[in-house]
């Protein structure tokens, strides 16, 4: 744990390759990592200190120390401490338990084997045993062990591709390169032995983005970036080997620095005890005070005369003094307000309800064989509580799979899915999955057998040779930054640079235009089976500005064609006017594609003129040879030869959502809860998420984008963002009293609700970390807490992590995170509760989860059901059981006044000790655990019953004021009837039985069937065990009670069990069975009487859907499903988003290419089969079936 403990704070990082020695003065971590909190020394006083914070456990160890002192106590000390021991013990063992897994995670990790060159050959090391200056071998698909500088690859000028997804959640590949004067170092161990450069940078910290150094080594000094090196986390993708130089380790890297501490968490239903043990204390000793003033009184005027009554040998006492003591004896006698089996019982009630949690075959995922799992025991009521869910994108809302759904060519619309409707020749859409056969696409060599295509029509199109549909394939298979090579097997496997090229390209591939190859200066692809080689002339490559790229080729034929893909919106702006007509249809047909929540793109070319472009390709080569205004004058030459296009179509590709997020959101939102996505992708994918999964739509109000790069601009954006919304508002509703309203309160709740409107908040990382400084943030939060989406891109883990606390901190609501990867760790940390998902992203978040499942889906049911019965039942046990010990113990104070306030128990003392232990404690954990208000169904189907958990409506302080009130109501009733009764009483038999003994057990007799029926009133949903419980303890109350008053036990304890025959004589009285049932009734009539006519009169929804439940016992109606509408919405480019700059340039200089034998540059080559061509056997086998399907048709019509 104190590995990282460093003398004074770093600044700058000095770190020599290959020299330990020199390294270790600086004192730098080594590469263990530690996420526990504890070990074996630290445990016992860390923990018992936690456990200390809670003030119930302070309390009774006050307690327990009163009772070891005779003087003042009337109750054993065994009676105490046995149940305090079990109740830390059972707390330690869970935590230990809890922290022995943290241990075993973090040997897991740090026990992994690594390549480390040491004395000039490569040794297998523990991740443990890396230090700072190693140089580590890793190989493809490695996990890398440490922030690393990249000196060498197998790749072509020391390039490496690198998938960050457990960084910053995204799952296409980057390049990483290094310094040209390290790369020459390759794979010689003897070289790179020797290497002794001295690298300086700065000191660790927790930027993703930013790196700043110098490498000094042979007398040069070489800048470093962020480029050139590899972070602990990523994965080595695409590469067969490369070296690096250990910069940071362990605690001191990058994905460490952004994980957050492990923090003990506590409900809020946990710090609410808290609270009111507090007060109960403070209410004890007020009456302790009280009867201390009495005894002090009675001492004072009648102790004297009553000594002298009862023959007392004592010397006359100091009533000041009795008084003290007495106060002392009274808060031991009333401490049963709070029994320490209150927490017992809280305990074993949350491990059921984790129980149930763990086997709910409803949240099991087949595919995976993944239950649901409680990783902790301590939280289940605050999943009935939550108010903000902040959701990870990638791996949690998506599964991470790009699929090609359709495309629009010359105005037809094409089908891609296995369900949907395909628009026929007559314009009608006819059900796919019910009228139609898969394309068989077995006769392609290259098709993958997964792939499922519907559409004949695309096929016939493909057949008769249709030149638009030709180029638009064309176009897809040519204008890209895939690479391409060739595996063990032989078959063709495709490098993407983002997930929607790889979609596109391999779309292509399984028509028959297969990218095969590319070199600087060509590219080939195989079309319908005849191997066809490009010229590449130029590549234009996409920016964040223009949104598109577009490539420059030469065909066989020597035509020059250049092929375009981008942003709708941009593209169409660049059309020739020819082709108005096609671009009103294909409009159509991308508002219908974005509407499903598509991710949309545009397709056109334009044929060149060779004489245009060659003057066109000499200014370019002038512009970048320019030192002035370079960029500016590309861009202006892209813009000019990227015009009159000729449209081709359209391509919707879906960023495959997780079954049931829609729903999930929907029916989350239903119930008030406010869901913010935290993601590291870029702005434009987070947006067509949000509208995918429908966060986000077009019939909202507004979505303020916030984009700027300094806290000025962040701020006067923000502010600018609040004047529109208010704005808005001001003249939707009464627009003076809005005001007032909004100019008093800041962050207060009303302002929420005079916002009318549905409102958006998109925000980047750069203008993230300007408004979580401390005079922006409130700005930020107050708009984000009016807005019912937001979305923040681009942010860092530690990013996630800060969100999470401003909410928790200034809403002081609950929240809760969910993610699936190592990036989601700090702020599944942070969360009041952290889940994990068991995806492709590792285990890491789950590891640092309290609860885990393996689909988003599931959220629902863990909230909607889970989250709220345990809620439920925790309140409805808490209520209950307050009021039955406020009942059990208040009789002692009302009995103080009648036994001259000497601190005499009303019961016998085993009634006292057995009372929660044995006789109460069943029933309360029946229902604590089974309890239920409204069936799961109709908790999913109603989510507006959430809302009195974020609410806090159904235990608080006014509720325990009232569970308060009934409980000294029914104390009263429980003394003062049987004390009315009992004066002056004779039995039947002329005897007189008004004794102390027969008083006690009428009492005791009369609470325990009181607090039995009332339970039996709470009870929402009675079970066997419901059942049993209720009428086994009564049974066993009075088997015990006759048993302890019985000759025989009196004959072997005559001193601890003195009411001997008591039972048997007072329970063969009838008044004493007419004063239990009067108690009884004089109690629990009121109760019954006032729950009637709310119930009647105010009834709340759990009451209308709890009757609609019992009328429909019967025969249930199957439950109405939810409309599906489709929304009309704008459309967005799916390509411009997940793409980045510059791998055009990279493309063209060949860096990323291996020398191989150059492809053929001729013209159309020979089919690569002298078979008949695949194409034509695959149309012959589609015009069978369209023919029988049109068959098919003529006789149903």
């Amino acid at each position: 744990m104190f590995c990282s403990k460093k003398k004074s704070l770093e600044v700058e990082r000095i770190v020599k390759a290959n020299d330990r020695e020199h390294n270790e003065k600086f004192q730098y971590a080594d590469n263990r990592i530690h996420t526990s909190k504890y070990n074996i020394l630290t445990f016992l006083p860390i923990n018992l200190f936690e456990q200390f914070q809670r003030v119930a456990n302070a309390y009774f160890l006050f307690l327990l120390i009163l009772q070891l002192i005779p003087e003042i106590s009337s109750l054993t000390w065994f009676t105490t401490i046995v149940p305090l021991v079990l109740v830390i013990t059972m707390t330690a063992v869970k935590d230990a338990t809890d922290d022995y897994f943290r241990h075993r995670s973090d040997n897991q990790v740090n026990n992994r084997q690594s390549e480390v060159l040491i004395d000039s050959k490569l040794q297998n090391e523990k991740w443990m045993n890396v230090k700072v200056g190693d140089i580590i071998k890793l190989e493809n698909n490695q996990f890398v062990a440490a922030d690393l500088l990249l000196l060498s690859s197998s790749e072509p000028h020391g390039l490496c591709y690198i998938e960050t997804a457990e960084l910053d959640g995204e799952t296409n590949l980057k390049v990483r390169h290094a310094l040209s004067v390290t790369s020459e170092l390759g794979a010689d161990i003897s070289r790179l032995a020797k290497f002794d450069g001295i690298v300086v940078c700065e000191a660790p910290n927790n930027k993703l983005d930013k790196f700043t150094g110098t490498l000094s080594w042979k007398g040069g000094k070489h800048s470093l970036n962020n480029e050139k090196i590899i972070l602990r986390g990523c994965v080595l993708r695409n590469t067969s080997w490369c070296f690096g130089m250990v910069v940071f380790a362990g605690p001191d890297t990058k994905l460490m620095q952004n994980s957050g501490k492990t923090n003990f968490k506590r409900t809020s239903i946990d710090r609410l005890m808290n609270t009111l043990v507090i007060w109960i204390f403070g209410f004890l000793v007020c009456l302790g005070i009280i009867l201390a003033i009495g005894n002090s009184i009675w001492e004072n005027q009648i102790g004297g005369q009553f000594r002298t009554f009862l023959f007392l040998n004592e010397g006359e006492k100091n009533s000041v003094f009795s008084g003290f003591l007495t106060f002392w004896s009274y808060i031991i006698i009333l401490n049963t307000v709070v029994p320490i089996s209150l927490y017992v019982s809280v305990e074993v009630i949350r491990l059921g309800h984790s129980y149930f949690i763990n086997w709910d075959r409803k949240m099991y995922y087949s595919g995976k064989a993944t239950p649901a799992e409680a990783r902790t025991t301590t939280l289940n009521e605050e999943l009935g509580q939550i108010e903000y869910i902040f959701s990870d994108k990638t791996g949690t809302l998506t599964q991470n799979i790009m699929t090609f759904n359709k495309c629009s060519i010359n105005g037809r619309i094409y089908v891609f899915v296995l369900s949907g409707e395909v628009p026929d020749d007559l314009g009608q859409k006819t059900d796919i999955t019910k009228k139609k056969e898969p394309v068989d696409f077995s006769v392609n060599p290259q098709a993958d057998r997964t792939f499922q295509f519907f559409d004949h029509r695309l096929m016939e199109s493909i057949k008769l040779g249709d030149p638009k549909v030709h180029e638009f394939l064309r176009l897809l298979a040519l204008c890209h930054t895939v690479m391409s090579e060739e595996n063990s097997a032989g078959q063709l496997i495709y490098q993407v640079q983002s997930p929607d090229e790889g979609a596109l390209v391999t779309a292509a591939r399984k028509l028959g235009f297969i990218f095969k190859s590319r070199t600087p200066e060509t590219i080939t692809i195989e079309e319908l089976g005849t191997l066809v080689t490009y010229q590449l002339l130029a590549f234009l490559d996409f920016n964040n500005i223009r949104k598109r790229m577009s490539v420059i080729v030469r065909n066989p034929e020597g035509q020059i064609k250049l092929y375009s893909k981008g942003a709708d919106t941009i593209l169409f702006e660049k059309l020739h006017p020819s082709n108005e007509d096609l671009l009103a249809l294909t409009s159509d047909h991308l508002n219908e594609f974005a509407g499903e929540g598509l991710r949309t793109l545009a397709i056109a070319y334009r044929d060149l003129d060779d004489k245009y472009f060659k003057e066109w390709q000499k200014m370019l080569e002038d512009a970048n040879a320019a030192t002035d205004e370079r960029d500016e004058r590309v861009a202006g030459l892209y813009e000019e030869i990227e015009r009159d296009l000729m449209l081709l179509g359209a391509t919707a590709v879906e960023d495959k959502l997780q079954d049931g997020v829609i729903e999930t959101i929907t029916s989350l939102s239903l119930a008030n809860i406010k869901i913010w996505v935290l993601t590291g992708d870029k702005q434009e994918t987070a947006i067509n998420i949000g509208y995918a999964c429908h966060m986000l739509t077009d019939d909202m109000n507004d979505v303020f984008i916030i984009t700027g790069n300094t806290a000025v601009e962040v701020r006067e954006q923000l502010r600018k963002a609040k004047e529109n919304l208010y704005g808005q508002n001001r003249s939707f509703s009464n627009g003076h009293a809005v005001f007032e309203k909004k100019q008093q309160l800041e962050l207060d709740s009303v302002v929420e609700e005079t916002v009318t409107g549905d409102y958006a908040l998109i925000i980047n990382g750069h203008s993230l970390a300007h408004a979580l400084e401390s005079d922006v943030k409130d700005d930020l939060l107050e708009l984000a807490c009016l807005c019912k989406a937001v979305v923040c891109c681009r942010v860092t883990p530690l990013q996630k992590a800060q969100v999470v606390e401003l909410v928790k901190k200034h809403r002081n609501a609950v929240t809760l995170a969910i993610g699936d990867g190592a990036n989601d760790v700090s702020m599944i940390k942070s969360a009041h509760i952290g889940v994990g998902i068991s995806g492709q992203e590792g285990l890491q978040a789950v590891l640092a989860s309290d609860y885990s499942f393996a689909q988003f889906r599931y959220l629902q049911r863990l909230l909607l059901v889970h989250g709220r019965w345990s809620y439920f039942r925790m309140c409805k046990f808490l209520c209950y059981f307050f009021y039955k010990n406020f009942a059990f113990t208040l009789v002692h104070f009302w009995y103080g006044f009648f036994c001259g306030f000497s601190a005499q128990t009303v019961y016998d003392q085993w009634f006292i000790t057995l009372f929660n232990i044995v006789y109460t404690s069943l029933p309360v954990l029946a229902m604590g655990i089974f309890d239920q208000d409204v069936s799961d169904q109709n908790s999913v189907d109603y989510p507006q019953l959430y809302e009195p958990g974020q609410l806090n409506l159904l235990f608080n302080k006014r509720i325990f004021f009232i569970c308060m009130a009934h409980g000294i109501y029914t104390s009263l009733a429980l003394f003062f009837i049987p004390y009315g009764a009992f004066y002056d009483l004779a039995g039947g038999d002329g005897q007189h039985i008004a004794d102390y003994q027969s008083f006690a057990v009428t009492m005791a007799t009369s609470l325990v069937i009181v607090v039995s029926v009332q339970i039996a009133l709470d009870t929402s949903y009675w079970t066997v065990i419901n059942h049993v419980f209720i009428w086994g303890s009564l049974a066993t109350y009075f088997s015990i009670l006759f048993a302890m008053h019985s000759n025989g036990i009196f004959s072997i304890f005559p001193n601890q069990f003195p009411f001997v025959g008591n039972a048997r004589h007072s329970m063969t009285q009838k008044c004493i069975w007419l004063v239990i049932l009067l108690t009884t009734v004089a109690t629990v009539m009121p109760v019954v009487a006032f729950r009637f006519l709310k119930v009647d009169v105010f009834p709340t929804l759990n009451d209308q859907i709890r009757r609609w439940q019992k009328a429909q016992k019967k025969a249930r109606p199957l439950r109405s499903r939810r409309p599906h509408t489709r929304r009309s919405s704008s459309r967005r480019s799916g390509y411009a988003f997940a793409h980045q700059e510059g791998y055009g340039e990279l493309i063209t200089s060949g860096k990323n290419m291996r020398a191989k034998n150059p492809p053929p540059t001729s013209g159309l080559e020979k089919p690569l089969y002298n078979s008949t061509s695949w194409i034509e056997n695959l149309c012959k086998k589609t015009t069978d079936t369209v023919s029988s399907f049109s068959q098919e048709k003529t006789v149903k019509l």
